[in-house]
């Protein structure tokens, strides 16, 4: 059997298992009690609020911002666009752990300030949390569709007299609106999949009412409501995959100079937003270092967090080859592609429901490292996929048509051409897939083997304790390994971009 075909029945056993998860809620779902309506409008009112509140704000923030650091003198542009970008770096977990903390009767900076500071919490408190997490979402979709635009249009309408407001809404906007829905659909779906941010702020949505369903021993209606979630989730995901990026022909760029007293207003704006999302979580967390120390945590929680995200990016990053190989081989590689890409669309609070019902029935699995390895890979499969894929474009398929003209079998072209061509590939999936899986936390709660602690869960049993300030260490370190992770995977890929240039 050729190496394409065995990628192809690889990929296909890969695409099964991803599948599985969702089965299994159905089953579980069919035995759940019918008294849930009531409970279940409730929720869904709270999650879609939630939901459009945050794109809301994430796109009253994100476009402006796209428009000032794509067009705007602004002084040091490119440190602003990596600074307003950083929040995607911190779990927003993190951040409502800080909000809650920080503000309220007895906050940190309420004792700090002496004034009645309102708490963070709530309807209100978590769409602020979502927002400044989220608004690079937006930020990043609009600057890449402002990349592509030719400026001679908005220079035309300006030298017909339209105001630069006018001219920026009716011109502008209106041809890169394909990249802000892209990603406001992403900012969607971020908050509908996210647990932390709600269960610390108390917000009834789907994903904190389905940890205390599981944490009741109700696992089947656990289920029932992580199937409610997934359909939004799909629906999302159908009109994101609906979506298509308008293509122009690249011209000319410009440089908007703006008033001294509207540019000082940005810059004030986006100082707020980065003391907000970035300098008040790091101040929090870093008082408390200083104040408590590292009471209570144990190196061996980080030990613990790197050992099991070591080998979820091994294992994805291995299951993730034969996928990326098959999908380049023919049609049937691309439908089990697709299907993996469904795993990222589910929550992890509602894949670990699953999981846990699967361990129970498998009881060598139940409550062991490998069903939460298995879990990581389901859930971040498609990080590894996209960025093998990347790499595999950029290859010069004149190699591998040489070596086979050279009598090279098509195994022996696979392991010396293919292979290392996909080398950075796999680097930056294994770089991103470590990263998620340190940060992901409904899955990790879930599957986790019993003692077995993570930065992660320790984090959020000082939350349930109400000891806030040996939430320090935990907090700190997530925050440094996301940022190293994410400048690895820039530096990683600028040095990628210069060796394919040459």
């Amino acid at each position: 059997m050729t190496p394409s075909r065995v990628n192809v029945w690889l990929s296909g056993l890969v695409a099964a298992v991803i599948l599985a998860p969702v089965a299994v809620l159905f089953m579980l779902s069919l035995s759940a009690d019918v008294d849930l309506a009531g409970q279940i409008a409730a929720i869904t009112v709270n999650s879609l609020a939630l939901a459009l509140l945050t794109v809301l704000g994430s796109v009253a923030i994100g476009v402006p911002l796209a428009l000032v650091t794509s067009y705007a003198d602004l002084p040091g542009r490119r440190f602003w666009v990596a600074t307003l970008s950083a929040p995607l770096a911190v779990p927003s977990y993190l951040g409502a752990f800080a909000f809650f903390a920080a503000f309220g009767p007895g906050g940190e900076l309420s004792v700090l300030s002496g004034l009645p500071l309102p708490p963070v919490k709530g309807l209100a408190g978590a769409t602020l949390v979502m927002t400044l997490y989220t608004f690079p979402f937006v930020l990043l979709s609009t600057r890449a569709a402002l990349a592509g635009l030719d400026v001679s249009v908005l220079e035309a309408a300006r030298t017909l007299g339209m105001p630069l407001p006018m001219a920026l809404w009716k011109v502008v906007l209106p041809r890169v609106r394909n990249g802000i829905a892209a990603g406001a659909l992403l900012v969607a779906l971020y908050t509908l999949s996210d647990f932390g941010t709600p269960a610390l702020l108390q917000l009834d949505t789907f994903t904190r009412v389905i940890f205390v369903e599981y944490n009741a021993f109700g696992l089947d209606r656990a289920a029932l409501l992580s199937l409610q979630l997934l359909g939004f989730v799909a629906l999302i995901l159908l009109l994101e995959s609906r979506l298509r990026a308008s293509r122009e022909r690249p011209g000319r760029t410009m440089t908007l100079k703006l008033p001294g007293a509207i540019k000082a207003l940005c810059l004030v704006a986006a100082s707020v937003i980065v003391l907000a999302a970035l300098v008040l979580p790091v101040a929090i967390f870093t008082l408390w270092l200083v104040r408590d120390g590292a009471v209570g945590f144990d190196p061996g929680y980080l030990l613990n967090s790197v050992y099991v995200s070591l080998l979820a990016a091994v294992a994805t990053v291995l299951v993730a080859l034969p996928v990326a190989f098959a999908a380049s081989a023919g049609r049937l590689g691309r439908l089990f592609e697709r299907i993996t890409y469904l795993g990222f669309g589910i929550p992890g609070i509602v894949l670990g429901t699953a999981l846990v019902y699967l361990g129970l029935q498998l009881s060598f699995l139940y409550q062991t490292v490998t069903l939460l390895v298995v879990a990581y890979v389901i859930r971040f499969l498609p990080l590894a996929v996209g960025a093998v894929r990347a790499t595999l474009a950029r290859r010069n398929n004149d190699l591998t048509g040489a070596a086979r003209s050279l009598g090279a079998s098509s195994f022996e072209v696979f392991r010396r051409i293919s292979l290392p061509l996909s080398l950075p590939g796999l680097v930056a999936g294994a770089a991103l897939v470590f990263l998620e899986a340190m940060r992901e936390l409904p899955a990790t709660l879930m599957l986790r083997p019993t003692g077995f602690e993570t930065i992660g869960t320790y984090l959020w049993r000082t939350y349930e304790a109400g000891y806030f300030g040996r939430g320090a260490i935990p907090g700190l370190l997530l925050m440094l390994v996301s940022a190293v992770a994410v400048m690895m995977m820039v530096l990683g890929e600028g040095r990628l971009s210069r060796r394919h240039s040459r």
